[in-house]
């Protein structure tokens, strides 16, 4: 691999040199009233980010995945039941994680390639006539494939059927680069992590609980100690942690926070959204196809590309990493071998896009696909020419 490159896996992204830099910073006192500096903005920040006056943001010494463990033990039981729809690899995990657990998981099987089936989750809310199901979990971007679901079609099931399940959404692939609405979508506890659209390493689990989420606390059972929210809220107070905190990570979060929200919130997503058809444009040039089965489902932040039958995508990835010194994602799961990533997300712009749409372009005829070279990377141009950008991340930093 090489350094001077950019990263096209889904994450970790690219980092800023501004926000990089951030990180980089001597040690402080964390007990001292300078931490509350950086803890107060980061934590803002991120209200604003996922669009919400009144979540609480709680951030964690870890990723994602223990974002997920804070959502369901700060709220859950053992024996609890909640809904959920497997249909791609973190979706699967984040059952996987339920069940150890103790919770009873109602699993709505669903191919992967396709987003979550708000009508199945209509039904079995509305047949749920004694409200045993207590959450509905849901994955707004499933990296593995590439599929993005509906979380206000999901809100609007529950609400049909006046069911006072709480709402967990992961964002992790979502948050801070495509449109998350914490407040208007009725989400309760909202998951993400800080290396993807916040342009950071890995090492922060940030979540947002809505007030109907912190309330759970009062009658869930299930053991927590790192993760418990009301020992965080408690420092909170103090302006500290309950141990000691990732500084370096928080001080680059609250920068994180500020580059998104100046260069301005629709401005990312717009970003995002050009940047991700210029690439579905050079997969339609090369002849393949997404694994999101349809349009109203492809993600934004990350294109699951399939190769022919009988081809392994992964010597895609492979042949980049050793020949161009560039990273792809790999397939995972079902889709192992059936498909190569490229990931678009956080630190994402044309001319970068363009670079990675022309490696992998490469490997493939390297590789003896039958794809004529030059005509994905054209079908990009033609594309991001035609549609020029807006005031750019690299402006606001």
């Amino acid at each position: 691999m090489s350094f001077q490159n950019p990263v096209f896996i889904p994450g970790p992204t690219n980092m800023p040199e501004a926000i990089r830099k951030a990180c980089d910073m001597p040690t402080i006192d964390h007990r001292s009233p300078l931490f509350g500096q950086i803890l107060r903005p980061a934590r803002s920040g991120v209200q604003q980010v996922i669009k919400s006056t009144d979540a609480e943001v709680f951030i964690f010494p870890s990723t994602g995945t223990g974002g997920w463990e804070t959502a369901l033990t700060n709220t859950l039981s053992a024996g609890d039941t909640v809904l959920a729809a497997r249909n791609g690899m973190f979706s699967h995990r984040w059952i996987d994680m339920c069940e150890r657990h103790g919770l009873n998981v109602e699993i709505v099987e669903t191919p992967w390639g396709h987003g979550i089936p708000a009508d199945r989750y209509a039904d079995i809310l509305a047949a749920d006539k004694t409200h045993q199901i207590k959450a509905v979990l849901a994955t707004h971007n499933e990296t593995a494939t590439g599929v993005t679901s509906d979380i206000a079609a999901i809100r609007r099931a529950m609400d049909a059927a006046r069911h006072p399940a709480m709402l967990f959404v992961d964002g992790v692939s979502s948050i801070g680069s495509m449109d998350f609405r914490f407040d208007a979508w009725g989400v309760d506890v909202a998951v993400t992590g800080s290396q993807k659209g916040f342009m950071l390493p890995a090492g922060l689990a940030i979540v947002g609980f809505s007030p109907k989420a912190m309330e759970a606390r009062s009658t869930a059972t299930l053991p927590r100690t790192f993760f418990d929210v009301t020992d965080m809220g408690k420092g909170y107070a103090a302006n500290a942690y309950p141990y000691t905190p990732a500084v370096g990570l928080l001080n680059g979060l609250a920068l994180a926070t500020e580059t998104l929200l100046s260069e301005g919130l629709d401005n990312v997503f717009a970003r995002h959204h050009r940047i991700a058809t210029g690439v579905r444009a050079a997969v339609g040039a090369w002849g393949l196809k997404l694994c999101a089965a349809t349009p109203n489902v492809y993600s934004d932040t990350v294109s699951a590309i399939m190769t022919p039958e009988g081809f392994n995508a992964t010597d895609v990835v492979t042949l980049a990493a050793e020949k161009y010194g560039v990273a792809f994602g790999t397939g995972l799961g079902a889709v192992a071998g059936k498909l190569f990533r490229i990931g678009h997300l956080g630190s994402m712009t044309d001319v970068m896009a363009l670079s990675g749409i022309a490696t992998a372009e490469m490997c493939m005829v390297d590789l003896g696909m039958d794809i004529t070279l030059g005509s994905g990377v054209a079908a990009a141009q033609d594309y991001y020419r035609g549609n020029g950008s807006t005031k750019s991340m690299m402006d606001a930093a």
